[in-house]
């Protein structure tokens, strides 16, 4: 069988390697210039740096058993960073069940009753969440007070205006997951990516980046070939596997029928944007900033070299500050000096010894369906993997739910998918 993979991600990429493995024939189609999609990198010094701060934890188990499969293992390290929420105006550490007991924002019946709460949602399956909305329950459950202090803002940072629509089993994944210790390849995660893409070649595959699809058509029905038109040229292939947003899928494929739109093409996913600095001098002591208070233009604060060692970056200290938004939002089209002008004052707030001048080098990167806004309708809209058209398939991070987007949970719908399919 021929195939194409539409979108070199994790998804796209790790499906055309299993489909190599298998003998098939396979050619990855990825508009950009790198492979990797919202997990690429970019160049700082002698090594990569991820465009989106990027860590594995400990249960992100699939992505683990990949790393050792293409032999990275030896650059795989797992580091206990500090993790804290800025709260009126301090830093409080939050990141462990004895931190939260010692949480000053919080009274001590407070603490208790959080505790308590994240407790029952660590052992409860989310099935049994289905319906509800994290907004009301944390804030029936854990009380008023302590869910605005911390948990509110953080909700609304994110999700802005429809902060209280976010379904629960949603934030139980994102509670369930994590792990204190994080990992992370030295080197940057698009070694990764570049190994996978190496290993989809040597076994007579191809991936063609800096090409756009522009068109997918069904050109048989009798024997399903398809026809996949390019910026680069026009191939045909027996079978396709779409790895983009489901809404992207539907516009490139107008031959898939309207009952399937209308139930699929559907919901809204915000765009993310970071801005990343190279400073001469360490901002914070922490890695990850949650941005409880008000006022603030960026979601949170992440000093990757808090978590990963200068040294490894020639002695940058590389701050990322990071956004989502509605893909209409004003941010995504204000220059790098405006939006560096409108956040400047903010990283005053949080260290008041800060000055542009530490500013050596900056970056800003912007990606389009990066966070999927997960209501309580979201689970009658995942598609199957298979479509109506005999040929086409659809694998996207939409159908991870209820896990949050992430390299471990792409990997692992992959070889779902190419099980599924051979």
């Amino acid at each position: 069988m021929q195939y194409a993979v539409l979108g070199g991600g994790a998804l796209g990429l790790m499906a055309a390697y299993r489909l190599a493995q298998a003998g098939q024939a396979v050619m990855v189609f990825e508009q950009e210039q790198l492979a990797g999609g919202l997990a690429a990198g970019f160049r700082v010094g002698d090594v990569w740096l991820e465009k989106f701060y990027h860590h594995l934890f400990r249960s992100d188990r699939t992505a683990i058993r990949t790393i050792e499969e293409l032999d990275l293992a030896d650059r795989l390290e797992w580091i206990r960073p500090r993790t804290v929420s800025l709260v009126g105006g301090h830093i409080h550490q939050l990141d462990s069940p004895l931190s939260l007991l010692l949480f000053e924002p919080w009274r001590i019946d407070e603490r208790l009753r959080v505790a308590a709460v994240l407790s029952f949602l660590k052992l409860v399956p989310p099935s049994l969440l289905e319906g509800k909305t994290a907004h009301a329950w944390l804030r029936r459950w854990m009380g008023e007070r302590p869910y605005s202090v911390v948990f509110e803002q953080l909700f609304i940072s994110k999700f802005g205006t429809l902060h209280d629509q976010i379904a629960l089993p949603w934030f139980w994944a994102r509670l369930h997951d994590r792990t204190t210790h994080l990992g992370y390849l030295h080197g940057g995660f698009q070694l990764l990516y570049e190994r996978l893409a190496q290993r989809i070649t040597e076994r007579g595959g191809k991936a063609l980046l800096g090409t756009q699809v522009e068109k997918v058509e069904q050109v048989n029905q009798i024997d399903g070939r398809w026809r996949v038109v390019t910026s680069k040229g026009t191939w045909h292939f027996d079978r396709v596997i779409s790895t983009l947003p489901t809404r992207l899928t539907c516009r490139l494929i107008p031959q898939l029928p309207d009952e399937y739109r209308m139930r699929y093409d559907w919901g809204r996913a915000y765009g993310t944007h970071c801005l990343i600095l190279s400073l001469a001098h360490q901002l914070t002591e922490s890695y990850w900033i949650n941005i409880c208070d008000r006022g603030y233009p960026f979601t949170g604060l992440f000093e990757h070299t808090n978590f990963i060692s200068p040294a490894e970056y020639g002695g940058r200290h590389l701050v990322y500050l990071g956004n989502y938004r509605p893909m209409d939002d004003a941010l995504f089209t204000l220059s790098k000096e405006q939006v560096m002008a409108d956040f400047f004052p903010h990283l005053k707030r949080i260290n008041a010894n800060f000055d542009p001048t530490w500013v050596q080098e900056s970056w800003i990167f912007k990606a389009p369906y990066a966070q999927p806004i997960v209501t309580t309708e979201y689970r009658k809209h995942i598609p199957p993997l298979h479509t109506p058209l005999e040929g086409l398939w659809v694998a996207n991070m939409f159908q991870v739910y209820p896990h949050d987007r992430g390299q471990n949970y792409s990997f692992a719908l992959a070889n779902t998918l190419v099980e599924r399919i051979l």
